[in-house]
């Protein structure tokens, strides 16, 4: 062991990583009983929330008009590029731990920690508010009767706290824990009824839409909204009235208007990466989870666009209501009852919705927990129903107290942060992986001839990788723009840095795209210049990327247009954390506060990996999670590498 100072020893520990090779690859404790429908139900259960029902009239009144189904569209494509980055994580790692898991064996421990901390407070958040937008939505129903009751008994007069205790919310909650504490299996069935009936009332309200639409409210001329301008404002004559419902047409408020739609509608398909924490739940993850995320954000685009079209057909888009577009949409079309079906799938959706916010809550808590990061209770299985009980009772308990007590409205946005971060870390974690010089997660089954043929071709590889490094032992401009031909410890290397430069640069162009737009849109020279330079920067960056050789590895799904597409994927979720409010970075400060307090008194010093570390006689070593074995090894250990490959084999499974 060599000796090490301990600054660098505690900085070895935070960089350490999960080692998820042949080994770590067994089944887990959790009942495999999920097939690939169970997970696209519960992608879009999850993604398509009541928002489909309210957002569609919010954006196109306020923003992009007509052209709303542009905005999903773009929306819908940056969601994508986050989507396929999970869905490639989903095919190598099949574990449960989603992004937490994913930065774990690619980044290091202390950006795990921060990746799952922040979902953990995400999913909480979006527990709680929905619970209360469910209760919200019944209380309509019955005409706001039970919160006229608990204003009037329960009323609570402090800052911060609700108007009223919502004692619904919290029973709602506390029934869908004790649900999925009942096992995952009852729990997909009820979300499949749910999504089922969502998807039901949405196509009646395309085909509604198609039937009593009029084309002529995507083409509305400037002339007529001036008109009506001048009419609402009580003005005499129609001269030097500026419209205020946009010029008009498909785009009134023009293409800067749409793309201010598709920011709001992009997180409208945050909730797919629920998937991702069922990789030790599903039947076959290495497909199913790649397939669920992809299909789940196709049928959610399909959903959004479909009724976004209908909404602005049945009715110009400057009349439509905010809150509850579709009701008063129907009643303007003369299908008033309809709006009880409208009810109906409202319901359903915030039902699939709260319960893709409750399941992943428990499964991220679990991974954490087993890693040793966070309190070791919070890591027990039921021997019966195979689910983490703890951590699903624990964490629902405390959602349910934030439901019956805060008012969850400025605490919303914090949701954005945790899940835009996960989306970047998952997409660094993606161009950190392919360039890697070696990736185990599996092995195919063992014989002698492939076990023979393996050990020489990786013995050639071994070679010409370390011919390599002796050669570009020193960094040159030459090694950078022609490496070799095979991923080495240098290009790895390299890209690390690159990856590292890609961040700041996006950082740098959020931040003077967002506060220095002004000074853009004045052609000031020092803004223009610097726009110039972090632009070149940015795209000379991603082409060095691009210049690196790739693992040559295979996986049942592979990221498409590397690096390009997690490239743009970081700087559309950076892009949009630093559209947050001032407030909203000061609140998640306090919550990582919290969070460092965890890991710095318990977590770094019960890592398992530390454990492992310290049982090889090396405590401050890094934990490499694409370790390579050693072919003599797998020559000799046949038994070993049929089991990694076989992740579902009867005898390692749980069965419900």
């Amino acid at each position: 062991m060599l000796p090490c100072g301990p600054a660098l020893s505690f900085v070895r520990c935070l960089v350490r990583k999960k080692n998820v090779s042949g080994e770590s690859l067994e089944d887990s404790k959790l009942c495999r009983c999920l097939s690939t429908v169970d997970l696209i139900a519960l992608g879009v259960g999850s993604t398509l929330g009541a928002g489909v029902y309210v957002l569609a009239g919010e954006v196109a009144k306020s923003d992009s008009g007509p052209s709303i189904v542009v905005s999903f569209l773009i929306a819908a494509l940056a969601s994508v590029m986050a989507g396929l980055c999970y869905a490639e994580f989903g095919a190598r790692v099949p574990k449960t731990g989603s992004a937490y898991l994913y930065t774990y064996v690619t980044v290091g421990e202390l950006w795990a920690f921060i990746t799952g901390w922040n979902l953990i407070l995400s999913y909480v958040i979006g527990t709680s508010s929905v619970a209360r937008a469910w209760s919200g939505t019944f209380d309509e129903l019955l005409g706001k009767q039970i919160g006229h009751f608990f204003r009037t008994y329960f009323k609570m007069n402090y800052s911060g706290l609700a108007e009223y205790p919502d004692f619904f919310a919290v029973f709602l909650i506390l029934l869908l824990s004790g649900l999925l504490s009942f096992g995952v299996k009852e729990s997909a069935w009820v979300n499949k009824i749910f999504t089922a009936i969502n998807i039901l009332v949405l196509l009646f309200v395309m085909i509604s839409g198609f039937v009593k639409g009029d084309a002529g409210n995507w083409k509305i001329s400037e002339e007529y909204l001036i008109n009506l301008t001048a009419a609402t404002e009580n003005c005499s004559s129609c001269e030097n009235v500026t419209s205020i419902y946009g010029s008009g047409g498909f785009m009134p408020y023009g293409f800067t208007g749409t793309l201010a739609g598709a920011a709001t509608c992009f997180y409208a398909f945050v909730g797919f990466d629920c998937i991702a924490t069922t990789g030790e739940e599903v039947k076959n993850p290495q497909k199913a989870i790649p397939i669920g995320i992809v299909v789940s954000l196709l049928v959610c685009f399909m959903a959004y666009f479909g009724v976004s079209a209908a909404l602005t057909l049945m009715m110009p888009y400057y009349l439509l209501d905010e809150k509850s577009p579709l009701p008063v949409a129907f009643e303007y079309v003369g299908w008033g009852p309809a709006k009880y079906v409208v009810a109906v799938g409202s319901l359903c959706a915030l039902s699939t919705s709260l319960l893709g916010s409750i399941f992943p809550m428990p499964r991220v808590i679990y991974a954490m927990a087993k890693d040793g990061l966070l309190f070791k209770c919070l890591a027990q299985i039921s021997s019966k129903t195979k689910t983490p009980l703890v951590a699903t009772l624990s964490s629902g308990a405390v959602a349910a107290i934030m439901a019956f007590l805060f008012d969850l409205k400025a605490l919303v946005d914090m949701m954005s942060i945790g899940t835009l971060l996960a989306y970047s870390l998952v997409a660094t974690c993606v161009l950190i992986l392919r360039y890697q010089p070696s990736l185990t997660y599996e092995q195919p089954k063992y014989s002698p001839e492939k076990a023979a043929l393996a050990a020489s071709e990786r013995g050639s590889a071994v070679s010409e990788s370390q011919i390599n490094m002796i050669q570009e032992n020193h960094f040159s401009l030459q090694a950078l723009i022609n490496p070799s031909s095979l991923p080495t410890e240098q290009t790895a290397t390299t890209v690390n840095f690159l990856v590292g430069l890609l961040a700041c640069l996006v950082c740098g162009l959020s931040v003077l795209t967002t506060y220095g737009i002004n000074f853009i849109a004045n052609l000031e020279p020092w803004s223009i210049g610097l726009l110039a330079v972090l632009v070149a920067s940015f795209i000379v960056t991603i082409l060095l990327i691009q210049r690196q050789p790739q693992n040559q590895q295979k996986v049942a799904f592979m990221v498409p247009l590397l690096p390009f597409l997690p490239s743009f994927s970081i700087l559309v979720n950076i892009y949009l954390m630093v559209q947050l409010s001032g407030d909203t970075w000061i609140r998640f400060s306090f919550w990582m506060a919290l969070g460092f307090l965890i890991y710095f008194a318990y977590g770094i010093r019960h890592s398992l990996e530390g454990h492992r570390s310290d049982g090889d006689d090396d405590s401050c070593s890094e934990n490499s999670g694409l370790q390579e074995k050693n072919p003599v090894e797998e020559v000799n250990e046949p038994e070993n590498a049929d089991e990694s490959d076989q992740f579902l084999a009867h005898e390692r499974t749980s069965e419900c």
